[in-house]
């Protein structure tokens, strides 16, 4: 706030300058006009006194400049502007009177004052309403970028702002519960983890006692032998039961996607994916095209159908040539089907069962940096949606079809 307070105050200052300038400019050229208009008449009636013409016969009215011509005496005091001019042989006072009025310099000087005063109103006035606000949002997103997602961010009743803060507000609220979420999700997941580490110790210590057991040819007859060989399989079964309950609990992560249930337009989603991809898509240089279609109400949630739009444009422009980009639209019984095709993606025909696992990534995926959850975060959403997703490899590329249920 004050580097603007100094920044307002140097503009402000140089205007004040460059009005005491034009003043100077103006004035001049006022004075510079002013001279020469008396000069003129002084030069006219000096040449009709040259042709012979008697000094009583000259018409003051001629020469609006001049108010007395006379033949010059030093003695005589005058108190106008005057200049003297010899003509044949005789000195002539010639008196004059200013035509330029310096009035319309005050009226010159008050338009620049107002615009001056609107001026400095206007920057006030910018000051308070976005300069201060914006100010006192300096450290929020350097507080949330740390982790300080507790104070809440004071409301704000700019117009300007007044939204953003209240969205911003919703952000820091989220960040907070999701910060909460993992830290009760690694709560449960620890505990779980050291409650089957302390399970798994006991069928472990069972078939490490058979083993050794066996080991030593400590059973007497095959009968017993079996038994202890059937108490190690029994237990590895308990083990693997207690792995598959990890693993479970590894995954429950991203199984836990929110959607909320609800109903859009076909059109919403579309224009949220143009809005972010249009530009996008320029500055690579890629023919990017949306084929028109006939709006419909979808159900699900707007946000989540975005997003899966997203990943799947996003893994067109990574797995992609760059060359094309295309959406084709569809209809099938009570659902509407959103084609997005890309060329040169490269998968096998054989892959396309998997690229929706959790993890997996395609024989095309050299180079190009990802996790291999886009795909499968999508299949996930849409079966919460009460849609689907699929994959096929036409001749030119790679075609991505979302499905979503019409209301």
């Amino acid at each position: 706030m004050n580097k603007y307070r100094r920044f307002v105050i140097i503009f402000l200052l140089l205007e004040i300058c460059l009005i005491g300038i034009s003043n100077l400019f103006v004035v001049q050229a006022l004075k510079s006009k002013d001279e020469y208009s008396y000069r003129v008449d002084v030069a006219r009636c000096v040449q009709e006194l040259e042709t012979g013409i008697p000094l009583e016969q000259i018409k003051l009215s001629d020469y609006p400049t001049l108010t007395r011509i006379s033949i010059f005496d030093a003695q005589e005091v005058c108190n106008e502007e005057y200049r003297v001019e010899k003509v044949q042989g005789k000195l002539y006072r010639f008196c004059y009177r200013r035509t330029v009025q310096y009035g319309s310099i005050w009226k010159l000087n008050l338009v620049l004052g107002a615009l001056w005063i609107c001026t400095a109103a206007f920057l006030i006035l910018l000051g308070r309403k976005l300069v201060r606000p914006f100010a006192s949002m300096e450290g929020l997103t350097t507080e949330l970028a740390k982790g300080n997602l507790s104070v809440p961010i004071k409301a704000e009743k700019s117009r300007f702002f007044g939204k953003f803060l209240w969205s911003l507000d919703m952000l820091r609220e989220k960040l907070e519960a999701d910060k909460l979420r993992r830290l009760e999700l690694e709560k449960e997941k620890k505990t779980l983890l050291l409650s089957l580490s302390h399970d798994i110790r006991t069928p472990l210590s069972a078939i490490e006692l058979y083993s050794q057991a066996l080991e030593e040819n400590l059973y007497e007859n095959e009968e017993k032998r079996q038994q202890a060989i059937g108490g190690i399989r029994k237990n590895t079964e308990t083990i693997k039961k207690y792995v598959g309950e990890i693993s479970e609990a590894a995954r429950e992560d991203f199984l836990k996607l929110d959607v909320q249930h609800g109903e859009f337009y076909l059109s919403q989603m579309m224009q949220a994916l143009k809005l972010y991809y249009k530009e996008k898509f320029a500055d690579l240089h890629t023919d990017f095209q949306m084929e028109s279609y006939a709006d419909c109400l979808l159900y699900g949630d707007l946000d989540r159908a975005v997003e899966v739009g997203q990943n799947v444009l996003e893994n067109a422009i990574k797995y992609g040539d760059g060359k094309y980009v295309h959406i084709f639209f569809s209809e099938e019984e009570d659902h509407s089907l959103i084609t997005i095709e890309n060329s040169g993606a490269g998968l096998k025909e054989e892959e396309l069962p998997h690229i929706f696992d959790a993890f997996y990534r395609g024989s095309n995926h050299a180079g190009v940096r990802g996790s291999g959850l886009g795909l499968y975060i999508c299949k996930e959403l849409l079966q919460k949606m009460d849609g689907d997703i699929y994959a096929k490899t036409p001749e030119t590329g790679f075609a991505v079809t979302i499905v979503l249920r019409k209301m």
